[in-house]
């Protein structure tokens, strides 16, 4: 935890000791009263704040604004629904990356009731959004769009790209793109993409890429190609 974010704060501010974030300030970076850290507002703004007062169920401390949140690079990643365990580290590490935007679909191959896993249906996911950009130290979450399939109509921007080791004709660190137009990369689940959606992703415009000839798991390549295009845009 690089930051500690919070949905709003005053000049002046309190939290309860029971506060997850409370327990990482207290327990594991030991501040006391007089001590700074970095906080910010989500989605507004990052800054410093200094705890006033620790008491047996409380911790009082100020905010002081510095910079406007920074914004977030312009990478979409599509990623097919996996299993919950392994969405949570995509999500989790897109965030502390970078990424703009997050569009989650359910796929042919992609087992269907992730769709209801409680990592959705709870609200669960955006707690870890919120972890990948304290990790990252920004403030910034990105959008999440949930989608029904690949035959649903999106805006997608930029560049459009789908990693796909059976019919990927030219490699990730060779197509063409322009930071300013961004990129939308596209990740399969585990069985990857079926042929009906690797046509359907040909027909919305998206190159077939490869990404070497290993076998990765999806949470791993999404890393690493997300990796590869933010080097590939300027942005590392």
């Amino acid at each position: 935890m690089n930051i500690v974010l919070f949905e709003a704060l005053e000049p002046r501010n309190t939290f309860d000791l029971n506060d997850y974030r409370a327990k990482h300030i207290k327990k594991i970076l030991k501040l006391k009263e007089g001590d700074s850290f970095k906080a910010g507002v989500i989605n507004t703004s990052t800054g410093v704040s200094t705890i006033t007062s620790v008491g047996e169920k409380s911790i009082e401390f100020t905010y002081t604004e510095e910079k406007p949140a920074e914004p977030l690079y312009p990478l979409t990643l599509l990623v097919g629904m996996v299993r919950p365990i392994s969405m949570r580290r995509i999500l989790r590490e897109a965030v502390s990356l970078g990424v703009k935007r997050l569009i989650l679909v359910p796929t042919d191959t992609g087992e269907k009731s992730y769709v209801q896993a409680g990592l959705y249906t709870s609200g669960e996911y955006r707690s870890i959004l919120l972890d990948g950009a304290m990790q990252s130290g920004h403030c910034q979450l990105p959008e999440v769009v949930f989608t029904a399939s690949l035959d649903e109509e999106y805006p997608y921007e930029g560049v459009k790209i789908a990693l796909d080791n059976i019919e990927g004709s030219i490699s990730l660190d060779r197509v063409e793109m322009n930071p300013e137009q961004g990129v939308t990369l596209a990740v399969g689940p585990e069985r990857g993409f079926s042929d009906r959606e690797r046509i359907l992703l040909g027909e919305r415009g998206f190159i077939l890429a490869s990404f070497g000839t290993r076998i990765l798991r999806t949470e791993t390549i999404c890393s690493a190609a997300v990796g590869v295009l933010l080097s590939r845009l300027g942005f590392l």
